[in-house]
């Protein structure tokens, strides 16, 4: 009888274990559906919202319009203080309106991308390297929301929280969080609307553009070909990558405000990714050596092989320096190289993958320790 009782008691534990399995397994699943509507909607719907920017301390208020027209896609992405920046998008033409720089930048980029920003968008890739979970269900601006977490395994990525309509699955409010889950900048929405129709005029800019710089980057992504650079053509690549991280491009750009163009490296895990940026140190042009953080952007720089490495990304400082540190030409892969510590710096005044963000910059003298200050929308003086 004892014996019946205790394999009773065992067959009554493993049902148990398993229903706690199944039930993590469909919460998964669960949370992964919320994640995929929720890019869909980023990407399919039409939107017009304010929302606030808060990072650092600081506090943003913006405005985004959204519209897909005929499968094109027109955005408008506002500062509502200060500079009153505007990022203006017409199918994978971009115009960055920078009154406080005096400057219009004008770029190309895919249209798979909203001005929101790039939200993590899981699948069984990256499993191995992030925790996503669907949480409690709690009423937010007046909506029924739930939240999704997606919490990094290691110290080479961030992680996120986001709070999703559930009637619309559009992002109410999402954290960039660190690997001890501290809050490193949120978005949150104060009012969204899902129009059926929005007018071309939605998307005129206010900004009087008279007498401003115009600065143009007629590229789209990466091409295939390989820089030339010291008189050969030369092809970059890394040595190794932190776990789960992979090359998803690798090409070419020429960067506002330069006259060569630069090698174009972009990793990925499958949520965050990091830009790899060589060009050909001038002669004249003295090395930026180091690290900066602005936010949750990192930057590190380094010189290698007569090259000035620039690797960005919304990643933990760490990650940035390991791939820096790990360029090297595809002749000199094999070998062993060693990497000197350099200051980050790219022309490119802003990134409108988040809003208000730019690149951050910082003098080859100062310490390696120093994060540079914030150059977001409100501020009047740009950092070269």
């Amino acid at each position: 009888m004892r014996a019946l009782d205790t394999a009773t008691c065992v067959r009554r534990l493993l049902g148990v274990g398993l229903l706690i399995f199944s039930g993590a397994a469909a919460r998964a699943d669960d949370a992964q559906d919320w994640l995929a509507r929720m890019n869909e909607a980023l990407t399919t719907r039409n939107y017009d919202g304010t929302f606030m920017h808060i990072r650092e301390g600081r506090v943003e208020s913006l405005r985004i319009i959204h519209r897909v027209e005929n499968g094109e896609v027109r955005e408008r992405l506002v500062s509502l203080d200060g500079s009153g920046r505007e990022f203006v998008r017409n199918g994978a033409e971009l115009t960055c309106y920078l009154p406080d720089q005096q400057t219009v930048l004008v770029e190309r980029r895919p249209q798979d991308g909203p001005l929101l920003g790039n939200l993590p968008r899981f699948d069984a890739s990256t499993a191995a390297f992030y925790d996503v979970r669907s949480g409690e269900r709690l009423r937010l601006m007046g909506r029924d929301a739930r939240l999704v977490s997606v919490t990094p395994r290691d110290e080479y990525r961030y992680g996120y929280r986001l709070w999703i309509d559930e009637k619309t699955a559009m992002p109410l409010k999402t954290q960039l969080c660190d690997g001890s889950g501290k809050v490193i900048e949120q978005i949150v929405f104060s009012s969204l609307a899902l129009p059926s129709r929005i007018p071309d005029s939605a998307f005129q800019p206010q900004v009087a553009a008279e007498g401003f710089r115009w600065l143009r980057d007629e590229s789209l992504g990466s091409s295939p070909t390989p820089v030339v650079g010291a008189g050969a053509v030369m092809s970059w690549t890394t040595l190794r990558l932190p776990p789960g991280f992979r090359m998803t491009s690798r090409g070419h750009q020429t960067l506002p405000g330069s006259g060569s163009p630069a090698t174009h490296l972009v990793f990925s895990d499958g949520i965050a990714s990091v830009s790899v940026f060589v060009e050909a140190q001038g002669a004249t042009t003295a090395p930026l050596r180091g690290a900066a953080n602005v936010g949750s952007s990192a930057a590190y720089s380094t010189q290698i092989d007569g090259h000035q490495v620039t690797a960005v990304g919304e990643v933990p400082a760490r990650t940035v320096r390991f791939i820096a540190s790990q360029v090297r030409t595809d002749n000199a892969a094999g070998s062993s190289m060693q990497v000197a510590g350099s200051r980050p710096a790219l022309r490119r005044p802003v990134s409108p993958a988040r809003p208000g963000k730019a690149y951050p910059a910082l003098p080859s003298d100062a310490a390696e320790s120093r994060p540079a200050p914030a150059f977001a929308p409100g501020e009047s003086k740009p950092r070269q």
